[in-house]
């Protein structure tokens, strides 16, 4: 028996490559973490700016205390273990009768980790159902990687657009479902993607990366992460220190290198910068994005 999840629950994983629901925090406790997601929108000209979206728990100390919450860090030791770090996060949020959509990609195409050994903590700030575009998935899909190509596609919210070139059987597709204060946990080569928000209403989750503190970069930059539980032996990446409070100058500059670290590994060998990477030369020997 986990933490969380139940030997039978950690087998699906295993087998499918996803687990929702967990329940995460109560409604009222997500509503607030809306606010203040909202709040700092708003004091960004109403949508948070794409670098800042890019680990801005570096930027902004409520969201360091979310990717360390308990609750979140029992579930992920449940899939990866006791040695936990984090490796990203951001925000995906779609307004009312919003075009934005995913195209069904694997997240760890172009991440350069050592090994598959990642997990997503998508929580819920709001209702995700099939109205408002919630994620959806293929169980199963996870073994193995497959051929992208990039779109750089406007309405895409992925960086360089990506998209897998296999065709997905829609009766194969489950919808990930949650409840505000809810979270799945998907593996980082499960197909995956959403569609538009159709609903009048918005659509808004964090997703944080964890990883094992065995796994590291392969390309040639290295990058950083934050110890969120247990020991780093290994200490693959520079560590990551909290913010001093909101948008803190101090903070802002390292955010701003850290940033930059990411994204030469991100667009490694892409024909152009995508929605985030202006002004970021990509590093010739990092090669392609593979575990």
């Amino acid at each position: 028996m986990g933490k969380v999840l139940t030997q039978a629950q950690q087998g699906e994983y295993r087998r499918s490559g996803i687990h929702f629901p967990v329940d995460v925090v109560s409604q009222d406790e997500a509503a607030g973490l809306l606010a203040r997601f909202e709040r700092v929108e708003a004091a960004h000209g109403g949508r948070l700016p794409a670098r800042i979206n890019q680990k801005p728990y570096l930027l902004y100390p409520w969201m360091h205390d979310l990717i360390r919450h308990p609750r979140i860090l029992d579930a992920v030791e449940d899939v990866l273990g006791p040695d936990l770090l984090c490796w990203g996060a951001q925000f995906f949020a779609k307004n009312a009768r919003d075009p934005s959509y995913v195209t069904w990609h694997q997240d760890g195409t172009y991440w350069s980790l050592s090994t598959p050994d990642v997990v997503t903590a998508w929580v819920a700030l709001t209702p995700s159902t099939p109205e408002n575009g919630c994620m959806q998935v293929v169980p199963g899909t996870h073994r193995e990687r497959v051929e992208h190509v990039d779109t750089f596609a406007e309405s895409n919210l992925l960086s360089r657009g990506q998209e897998i070139r296999i065709e997905v059987r829609q009766e194969e597709v489950v919808p990930v479902i949650l409840r505000p204060g809810q979270m799945s946990l998907h593996h980082v080569l499960i197909f995956h993607g959403s569609e538009p928000n159709k609903a009048d209403h918005r659509r808004v989750g964090f997703a944080i990366r964890y990883i094992p503190t065995h796994v590291r970069q392969l390309g040639a930059t290295r990058e950083s992460a934050t110890l969120v539980r247990g020991v780093d032996h290994y200490h693959y990446f520079d560590p990551e220190q909290a913010p001093e409070g909101d948008m803190h100058p101090a903070a802002v500059m390292r955010h701003e290198d850290v940033v930059n670290r990411q994204l030469r590994i991100l667009y490694a060998g892409a024909a152009r910068p995508g929605k985030l990477g202006a002004g970021i030369a990509p590093e010739a020997d990092a090669g392609p994005m593979h575990e």
